[in-house]
C-alpha cells in the first residue's frame, strides 16, 4: 500500500528518475519513486550509451556489457550518397531500455528507495510546505520535495515548453536481421538521412538491431502510415534496405512519441526539481541523451543534497549544455531538409574528421562530469564484472 506523505517523491522511472532515486537513498533520505507502467517495458530511443553514461552507470555497480551491450567504435553516415565513415572519439555501448531502465530501477530498490510500479500520477498541486500528487483511483500523496523524471511526456499543468525544433515524430522498431547484415553492423551505429528527418541502427543485446529514427510531422501526413514511411525511408537510403532486407520485425507495429522538443533547456523550477528529458532535450543523433539524464540527476542529487534550490540547478545545468545544445540543434533542423540531407555528405567529406568533432562538441563537457568518489554511499549490488 502507498503510504499517504514521502519527504521525497520521485515521478517517472527512467534513468534520470531511477538514478537520482538511487543516489538520494544511497544517501540516506527517504525517497519513493512512482513507474507508471507495471512491467519492464521498450522506449522511443536509440539507445546509444556514450563514455559518459557507461561511466555513471558503473560508479553504481550497473555494467552494461553484464546487461548484454554491445560495443560501438565507429560512425557510418548514409544518404542518397557515399557513405561516410568515422572513428568514434570514445567507446561507446548499445543496450535497450527495456534492460537497462530495470537495472537502475532494481539499484534504486537496493538502495532502499520504494518503487511503486502501476502507479500513474495524474495531478500534481503545490501545497504550503510541500507538494500533492492525486494518483489514478483518487489516492494521494504528500511529499516534500518532487523531482519531475516523466521523460518526453508532460504531467499537466507542468509543461516544460516546446523547444526550438518540435515538429518531429519518433519511431522505433527493434528487427531480427539476417546474419551477414547482423555482422555488417557489428561495431557500428550507422545513421541515415533521408527526406524530412534522420534515424540510426545499431545493435542490442542478443543481436537485436534497434531502429530509431524522426520524421517531420508534415512529411508524415503526406505518407500515412507506419508502411508507408518505412517503403520510404527504404527507398530513400539503399543501405536501409540492404540493412532490413529479409530482416523481420520484432514487434507488429513501432513504437512512436509526439512531440519531441528538440533544444529545450531549463526553464522556471517553480520549485520543482526537472530531471533528465524534464530538463533538456538534445536532438537523438547526438547520441547523449542517456548521458544528460543520468547527468542531470547526478547533479541534481548533488545540489539538493546541499541544499541547494531547483533555479540553481537548472541554471547550472543550462550553462553546462549551452554549446552542445546549440550545435546539436542547430545541426538537427539542417538535416531534416532537403538541403541539407544534400549537402551536409558533401561538406563532411571535405572536412576530414568533422564527423569526430561533431560528437565532441556535443556531448557533455568533461569539466561538468564530477570526479567518481571513491566509497560512494550509494549501497547498490556490485557488478559482476
Amino acid at each position: 500500500m502507498i503510504r499517504n506523505s514521502i519527504e521525497n517523491l520521485v515521478i517517472g522511472g527512467g534513468p534520470a528518475g531511477s538514478m537520482l532515486a538511487l543516489r538520494l537513498a544511497g544517501s540516506g533520505r527517504e525517497v519513493m519513486l512512482l513507474e507508471k507502467e507495471r512491467e519492464p517495458h521498450h522506449k522511443v530511443c536509440g539507445e546509444f550509451l556514450s563514455a559518459e553514461a557507461v561511466e555513471y552507470l558503473r560508479r553504481v555497480g550497473i555494467e552494461p556489457l553484464v546487461l548484454g551491450a554491445k560495443t560501438i567504435h565507429r560512425i557510418r553516415l548514409h544518404s542518397s550518397q557515399r557513405p561516410l565513415e568515422a572513428e568514434l572519439p570514445f567507446t561507446a555501448l548499445s543496450v535497450s531500455r527495456r534492460i537497462m531502465d530495470e537495472a537502475l530501477l532494481e539499484g534504486a530498490e537496493s538502495a532502499g528507495c520504494v518503487v511503486r510500479r502501476g502507479a500513474f500520477v495524474e495531478k500534481l498541486q503545490r501545497r504550503a510546505g510541500g507538494w500533492t500528487a492525486t494518483l489514478r483511483g483518487g489516492r494521494s500523496l504528500e511529499a516534500k520535495t518532487v523531482f519531475l523524471a516523466t521523460g518526453k511526456h508532460d504531467l499537466n499543468d507542468w509543461q516544460r515548453g516546446s523547444g526550438s525544433q518540435s515538429d518531429l515524430v519518433g519511431f522505433k522498431m527493434h528487427w531480427r536481421l539476417n546474419s551477414a547484415q547482423t555482422e555488417a553492423l557489428r561495431d557500428r551505429m550507422e545513421l541515415y538521412l533521408f527526406h524530412g528527418g534522420y534515424g540510426g541502427l545499431s545493435l542490442v543485446e542478443d543481436d537485436t538491431a534497434n531502429l530509431c529514427f524522426v520524421l517531420r510531422r508534415a512529411r508524415l501526413r503526406k505518407l500515412g502510415g507506419w508502411p508507408q514511411v518505412l517503403n520510404a525511408i527504404r527507398s530513400d537510403v539503399p543501405a536501409i534496405e540492404e540493412r532490413l532486407h529479409s530482416g523481420t520485425p520484432c514487434w507488429v507495429k513501432p513504437l512512436a512519441i509526439s512531440p519531441i522538443p528538440y533544444g529545450h533547456m531549463g526553464g522556471p523550477a517553480k520549485g520543482l526539481w526537472r530531471i533528465g528529458d524534464q530538463a533538456a532535450v538534445i536532438p537523438s543523433f547526438t547520441g547523449d541523451g542517456m548521458s544528460i539524464a543520468l547527468h542531470s540527476a547526478e547533479l541534481a542529487a548533488e545540489m539538493y543534497l546541499e541544499d541547494r534550490s531547483p533555479d540553481h540547478y537548472l541554471q547550472c545545468l543550462t550553462n553546462q549544455l549551452r554549446q552542445g545544445m546549440w550545435i546539436a540543434t542547430a545541426l538537427s533542423r539542417v538535416m531534416v531538409t532537403s538541403a541539407g540531407r544534400m549537402i551536409a555528405p558533401v561538406a563532411l567529406a571535405l572536412r576530414p574528421g568533422a564527423m569526430s568533432w561533431i560528437a565532441k562538441k556535443t556531448r557533455i563537457p568533461c569539466r561538468a562530469i564530477p570526479e567518481s568518489r571513491a566509497g560512494s554511499d550509494a549501497q547498490v549490488r556490485p557488478s559482476p564484472v
